[in-house]
Formats: structure tokens, C-alpha cells, sequence
């Protein structure tokens, strides 16, 4: 499940579908998560081999009548979006000088159902990054219970006494993606699901700018003791080591090619 689904998911159930009935033709939430994303990718820094820095205070500037909607629910909605920002930063291996925080700015001079989002470097405490996966697990047995019985089913199955799935590191991770996006940095994102969409579209888990990437263009998918990659009937296809493909096997090193972005495979120590 990618990060602006479960970010509805968890706003929906806070507060029992009033966005959804209130922000219909005005601003919605999740337009602005997604702009948090955006300006997120848009202003990382890479300042070492391993360490990209992010902004950690964003301003989100409304017009009147979308800040009087939103003004209600500003703390809980405000919160919900920076945990959405945290958890995108941890998707990504971004790190942050501070602590995250969002806030809501009325600005006059805007019309209704348009926003803006700045955003700034402030330093302060921020919690260790080893210190998030001991929540991370908990939060999403929480809020996408449908998807620990697949976890589950991953790493044994005592019915055949064999591995359906091979199982994740010691970290919980599967396998780990270079990405390297036209002529931007390149950053690693970690495979932690039996299903990684990748694509263009707001509900992709890695989400590309590429306008040659489709909205939901490839699946990475752990499977039958192997970790697959399969094109979702793009629009350009997807090749592996410049051999188009529908569905095959990766291996350490291999690449797949989609559109102008290229990501490189690597396994993860297992045991």
C-alpha cells in the first residue's frame, strides 16, 4: 500500500469521512499530501554516498474559503501529514536536520481549490531512524491489517515445512532498488512488501516523474522462492538488461529499464 493510501485510510477513519464530504470541489487533503511528496523529491540534497537531506517544516498556504474548511481539523490533519511525510522520507532513505512539522497559512490572495507549499530546513532534535521501524511494523499491522497474512505466508509456511516465499532479511527487507532517474541523483529505496508497484501514479509505492513511466507501469512481487519483476501493460514496456520483458526473475545486479529511469536490483543478506 503506498503512502498517500494509507494516509487517506488513516484520515478517513479519524474522522469518519467528513473530508470526503466537505471537501468535494475545494482543496482536498490528499492533493496536499501528495504536494508534500512532491516538494519533498523536488528539495533533496545528496551530501554523502548514503545520506540525502530533506526539508523537515512545511507551509501550506490557502486561500480563504479553503482554510476556513480545513481550519477545524487542523491538528489532526496536520499530524497525519507529517507522519506521511516521515514515512515517505523512510521509503526513500531521506534524512532530516529536525523534527517534521506542517502548517496550515491563510493567504487571501488565493482562490478556492488552489494551494501553495514552501518549505524550509529547521534544525532540532529528531528521533534516530533506529528508533521508527520499532513503530513502523505495529502502525502498519494497524491501519492494513489485510496485509500480515501475506507477510506471514512469505517467510514460512509450516503446512509444506518449505519457504513459499524467500523470506526478508534481518531487517525486514527483501531486496533493495537503486534508482536512477534521468539526470537527477539517484537514491535506494527498500523492497519491505511482496508487492512494490512502480510507476508514475499517486498510488505507485515508488513514484517517478518520468513522463515516460506510466501511472502504474511495473510490479516487483516476491513469489515462488524468487523476486520477480513484471510490466503492468505499459505504455513503453519494461526491459531487463535491455531485453524486453512481461514477467521474469532478478538477480543481484540486474537491471530494469523503464522509460528513461533505470533501476538496479541488489539481494539482501538473508539469516
Amino acid at each position: 500500500m503506498g503512502g498517500l493510501q494509507r494516509f487517506e485510510r488513516r484520515l478517513g477513519g479519524m474522522v469518519e469521512g467528513l473530508f470526503a464530504r466537505a471537501f468535494k470541489s475545494e482543496v482536498q487533503p490528499v492533493e496536499v499530501a501528495a504536494a508534500l511528496q512532491r516538494e519533498l523529491d523536488a528539495q533533496a540534497a545528496v551530501v554523502a554516498r548514503d545520506r540525502t537531506l530533506v526539508p523537515n517544516h512545511f507551509a501550506v498556504e490557502l486561500g480563504d474559503h479553503d482554510f476556513e474548511r480545513l481550519s477545524p481539523y487542523e491538528k489532526p490533519l496536520t499530524r497525519e501529514l507529517a507522519a506521511m511525510v516521515r514515512e515517505h522520507a523512510d521509503e526513500q532513505r531521506y534524512s532530516f536536520v529536525g523534527p517534521v512539522g506542517v502548517d496550515l497559512l491563510r493567504v487571501p490572495s488565493l482562490e478556492t481549490g488552489v494551494f501553495h507549499v514552501r518549505s524550509d530546513v529547521v534544525p532540532g532534535p529528531e528521533p534516530t531512524p533506529a528508533s521508527r521501524p520499532q513503530q513502523a511494523p505495529q502502525q502498519a499491522r494497524q491501519q492494513a491489517p489485510e496485509q500480515a497474512p501475506e507477510q506471514a505466508a512469505a517467510a514460512y509456511s509450516p503446512a509444506t515445512g518449505r519457504e513459499s516465499q524467500p523470506p526478508p532479511g534481518a531487517d525486514g527487507v527483501y531486496g533493495r532498488l537503486m534508482v536512477r532517474e534521468g539526470k537527477n541523483a539517484s537514491y535506494e529505496t527498500d523492497l519491505r512488501h511482496t508487492v512494490t508497484v512502480i510507476g508514475r501514479g499517486t498510488d505507485a509505492d515508488v513514484r517517478l516523474t518520468d513522463q515516460a513511466v506510466s501511472r502504474r507501469h511495473a510490479e516487483v512481487r516476491v513469489a515462488n522462492g524468487s523476486v520477480l519483476v513484471s510490466d503492468l501493460q505499459s505504455t513503453n514496456g519494461t526491459l531487463l538488461n535491455g531485453a524486453r520483458i512481461t514477467t521474469a526473475a532478478l538477480a543481484d545486479g540486474d537491471e530494469v529499464r523503464i522509460g528513461e529511469t533505470v533501476l538496479t536490483f541488489h539481494e539482501v543478506r538473508r539469516g
